[in-house]
């Protein structure tokens, strides 16, 4: 099996091949190779189509939502987190055509990166196909994340919940303890989130704004999740392992 059936039997769908390799051409490889065409063109087609998919069923599933809670939960869904996890998880950074440079910074792995080809991808999908099958990937893709109460409850700025919900709850002050590792081109980084110096949650990332963003997100399950009623200190005494 060649590597381009592989990438679409994870995706289930059929794109043409011209189709397909635009949309896995980054912008570095382009420039690299003559100025030649780039998958931003099918990332803007991709992104409507994941936004309007989206907007449809949570409309149709949630007829009691009002818009602003509808909104935040699509903000949630479609965001580059979102995106490039479920990238990761299909191993679309192995696909991608990049330039050397994003090569050695391990580019592959970036979250900007893997989000905007998998919105390309959406696009690619559509061209070669219909609305129709589009709009089937996006939900195969999305749709276990519509059902995810702490995406769906934290948003997209994690850190920015983590802290209303440890000020509502009196917890303490918050500091991120964030550790980076290995050469400059290829530099990752650690984050512990403590609150009221207890640790509540483990991140890592190629920056630390990423990592940082990981452990916010940690930290908001646990106080979230099933033991959260029982004091937070029981839910602090022990991060989560990643």
């Amino acid at each position: 099996m060649s590597s381009t059936e592989e990438l679409l039997k994870r995706l289930g769908v059929t794109i043409d091949a011209g189709t397909l390799r635009l949309a896995l051409t980054h912008r570095s490889y382009a420039y690299e190779n003559g100025g030649i065409p780039t998958n931003e063109r099918l990332e803007f087609l991709g992104d409507s189509i994941l936004g309007f998919s989206v907007t449809d069923s949570l409309y149709r599933d949630n007829p009691d939502l009002p818009e602003g809670e509808l909104a935040k939960r699509r903000s949630a869904v479609v965001s580059t987190r979102a995106l490039a996890n479920i990238g990761r998880s299909l191993g679309i950074g192995e696909f991608i055509y990049l330039g050397q440079g994003e090569k050695l910074t391990e580019g592959k792995n970036k979250a900007s990166i893997l989000a905007d080809t998998m919105e390309a991808l959406i696009g690619a999908t559509y061209v070669s196909n219909d609305i129709e099958t589009a709009r089937q990937l996006v939900m195969r893709l999305i749709g276990p994340l519509l059902k995810d109460a702490a995406v769906l409850g934290a948003g997209t700025d994690w850190k920015t919940s983590i802290q209303e919900l440890a000020a509502s709850r009196q917890l303490g002050t918050i500091h991120y303890a964030v550790e980076g590792a290995g050469p400059d081109h290829a530099r990752t980084f650690s984050a512990v989130l403590n609150i009221g110096g207890k640790p509540y949650g483990k991140g890592t990332g190629h920056s630390k704004k990423e990592a940082e963003q990981e452990a916010a997100a940690d930290a908001w399950r646990v106080l979230s999740g099933p033991d959260a009623a029982d004091g937070a200190g029981k839910s602090a005494g022990s991060v989560p392992a990643k």
